[in-house]
């Protein structure tokens, strides 16, 4: 099986001094762009840096049941969850082991979006048996930038044009960047400001 690059590896590809590239996920993907990583720490922890988090697992849960799935398989509630909010959990098996972690984005009544770093999609449907749910593997179809840093807000708000001071953490919104519709979430783990389109 052959590597998979990002849709944004034609631009990011030719960035990397070094062409140092690991595996992720299927993907070949930069270590790091320049030949030491220390401007690219000082950059996120003074300004800002961007990832391409492509190669994250992501999966659109939808229907009458999607809810009760996701309940049933993460420790977080995802009934008192709000339209427009993130939320970080563990999933556990039916013995309480956590298998991975992750983000289940709530975008509407019926509708989520959960991203994890390991393939889930077998045991989500497992869990799903007898419940009016249907669960797509959007993986390939939804590219992911994460944007991290002090300056996030800022070149963010540039470049989808609109004001994103009132987004809260783990919370999300649409916007538009360049005429291409995305959602951008409050969210990341570098531990500073940062969000994910």
């Amino acid at each position: 099986m052959s590597l998979r690059t990002t849709p944004f590896h034609p631009r990011t590809g030719p960035l990397s001094e070094g062409q140092a590239w690991r595996r992720w996920a299927g993907y070949v993907v930069a270590s790091s762009y320049e030949l030491s990583h220390d401007r690219e720490y000082h950059a996120i922890r003074n300004a800002a840096a961007l990832f391409d988090v492509s190669p994250l697992y992501k999966y659109l849960v939808t229907g009458k049941g999607a809810a009760r799935l996701l309940d049933h398989v993460v420790t977080r509630n995802i009934g008192k969850a709000k339209v427009g909010q993130v939320l970080y959990t563990p999933w556990c098996d039916n013995e309480g082991k956590q298998i991975d972690d992750g983000t289940i984005s709530v975008l509407g009544e019926q509708t989520f979006r959960m991203t994890s770093a390991d393939p889930t999609l077998r045991w989500l449907h497992l869990n799903a048996s007898g419940l009016e749910v249907t669960i797509q593997d959007v993986s390939e179809s939804t590219a992911a930038v994460s944007l991290q840093g002090p300056s996030s807000r800022e070149i963010l708000q540039i470049a989808a044009e609109r004001d994103l001071s009132g987004l809260k953490y783990f919370r999300l919104t649409s916007a538009k960047i360049r005429g291409v519709p995305v959602t951008i979430s409050r969210t990341g783990y570098t531990g500073d400001l940062g969000y994910e389109v």
